[in-house]
């Protein structure tokens, strides 16, 4: 007869011995970004649980960002910067629902600083990879979708060029949230918004080049309040559309005026909005 299932105590704390393991190794520098992990069978051996031990505590692992499975090749330590899992953030946005406000209240609070520091500490490759984004910002206007995949990646960009990697991690966690829930309304973007939003990239760009912290910060802010006003201006249209009127539910309301804040400087700002 097959052996009676562990009882579910036993394999939570089966499973923490893997993750400790793993957390032991890396501590102790025997294992680090880009090295690969034991296979499940002397893995199994070695922290004296089951297979399906290993792999639940791996799961764990991978949930957390500290492992990645490759298909056919094993289990590894994910090389460059640390991505921490976004499953716990989305849990917390389902329960408590997390308003529009709320996520551009976060954003700004970490964007602004390390759009700081990416224009004090920004290597070479850093500046070719936030231009390659800008670039391709302004060839998918016709495309806000795929506009809103590279507006995604310039600010992933700039958190990586700001040297923090805890910073860049947590940035790297919030934009996969606000992808997720802004990709359902990228569609209704307008060509106005997404010409705003490139032209407004790209003087953040010009700003982290020209090692200006100060500016850099300046506009990261205009640039997230722009956004929000945008998106919000975004769903009141929507709402208006879908109320039936003299001319049937798809009755267009009046234009929204545009934001008037101003970017310090003698020049006047170029505006935008991120998707």
């Amino acid at each position: 007869m097959p052996a009676p299932p562990e009882p579910t105590h036993v394999r939570e704390d089966s499973t923490a011995l893997v993750i400790e393991y793993v957390r032991d190794r890396i501590a102790r520098g025997e294992i680090g970004p880009g090295d690969r992990l034991p296979p499940e069978r002397e893995l199994a051996a070695r922290v004296g649980v089951s297979r399906p031990t290993v792999r639940a505590g791996l799961r764990a692992l991978s949930a957390m960002g500290v492992v990645e499975s490759r298909h056919g090749s094993g289990t590894y330590i994910p090389s460059g910067p640390p991505r921490l899992g976004t499953d716990p953030l989305r849990f917390m946005a389902d329960l408590h629902g997390f308003t529009r406000e709320e996520m551009y209240e976060a954003r700004r609070i970490l964007e602004v600083g390390v759009a700081g520091l990416a224009a004090e500490r920004a290597l070479p490759e850093h500046m070719t990879t936030i231009a390659e984004e800008v670039a391709n910002l302004f060839a998918a206007m016709q495309d806000p979708e795929q506009f809103l995949l590279h507006d995604i990646a310039f600010h992933r960009a700039v958190a990586a060029a700001g040297g923090n990697p805890l910073l860049g991690s947590i940035v790297e966690m919030v934009a996969a949230l606000y992808y997720e829930r802004r990709r359902e309304t990228a569609a209704r973007a307008t060509d106005r918004n997404l010409q705003d939003a490139a032209e407004m990239h790209r003087a953040i760009f010009q700003a982290i080049r020209a090692r200006n912290a100060e500016r850099a910060r300046s506009l990261m802010h205009e640039h997230l309040v722009h956004s929000a006003a945008y998106q919000a201006e975004e769903e009141l249209t929507r709402a208006r559309r879908a109320e039936p009127g003299p001319s049937g539910p798809s009755s267009a309301p009046r234009a929204p005026a545009r934001p008037a804040a101003r970017e310090p400087g003698p020049r006047r700002s170029a505006r935008g909005r991120d998707r």
